[in-house]
């Protein structure tokens, strides 16, 4: 037995599992078996993330085409309409293959957006920043988690209804971190405009029924500062920070 410690690579982010469960939706989820061009690619491109270059350096196996491989076998049966025995991908796996199964549209422009900002990464050699994408849109959120999120984001007539439950109580529509109000200060261009942010993110909750309470109004630049890194800021505690520096 040798005196070199043997560690298990790590799990899968969510990230990771969304853009492998997109190459497999553009093969209308057959089996894709090691020597294919795209699983060598997904390989090629997850080693050369900036945050797994020393995984990948240290371990010939990590993200390697037989990992991805069986990586794509784990989503690929936890898919709802796969009729086989089912291998052990977890719940995070599950999770994604069913939102690609309800939601495919949603699930394949979140895939492309995080693997043109690995792609980008790659060739500067940045891990790419939450930052880097615009909410509500195609990505921060581009997590499993997050796709029902966006989905209730893009629900006009929840939306809607917290704007108008907002105007009838206070008379106008400002951020509830630093109160900026789109309206005052760009005149009828920004009349009206306002972001939503889902207070408890829903990788806490799981499904849930949103109600109007679980949503905060805010300005674009809050919205971002919230959402820049894990675990996300409350709305009160992003408002402190504002008061402290202010």
């Amino acid at each position: 037995m040798s005196g070199v410690a043997q560690h298990r690579a790590p799990a899968w982010t969510a990230d990771e599992i969304i853009v492998a469960a997109g190459v497999l939706h553009r093969h209308g989820w057959t089996d894709l078996r090691e020597s294919h061009p795209e699983v060598h690619e997904l390989s090629r491109l997850l080693r050369a993330l900036p945050e797994n270059r020393a995984l990948a350096d240290e371990d010939e196996k990590f993200r390697s085409p037989g990992s991805v491989r069986r990586k794509l076998e784990d989503i690929r049966t936890a898919h709802p309409a796969y009729k086989g025995s089912r291998t052990r991908g977890g719940e995070w796996t599950r999770r994604v293959a069913e939102a690609f199964a309800t939601s495919p549209d949603d699930m394949v422009a979140i895939a492309a957006t995080t693997r043109r900002l690995w792609e980008g990464s790659v060739a500067t050699g940045d891990s790419p920043s939450a930052s880097d994408v615009d909410l509500p849109a195609e990505a921060h959120e581009g997590r499993v988690i997050l796709t029902h999120h966006l989905r209730r984001e893009r629900d006009p007539r929840l939306r809607a209804r917290k704007i108008e439950a907002v105007l009838r109580s206070h008379g106008a529509l400002t951020c509830e971190v630093c109160e900026f109000d789109f309206g005052a200060t760009y005149g009828d261009v920004g009349d009206g405009y306002i972001e939503v942010h889902h207070v408890v993110p829903l990788h806490a909750t799981g499904e849930t029924v949103t109600r109007l309470t679980d949503l905060a109004l805010m300005c674009s630049n809050c919205h971002r500062m919230i959402h820049r890194r894990m675990p996300w800021l409350t709305p009160e505690e992003l408002r402190a920070r504002v008061r402290r520096v202010s």
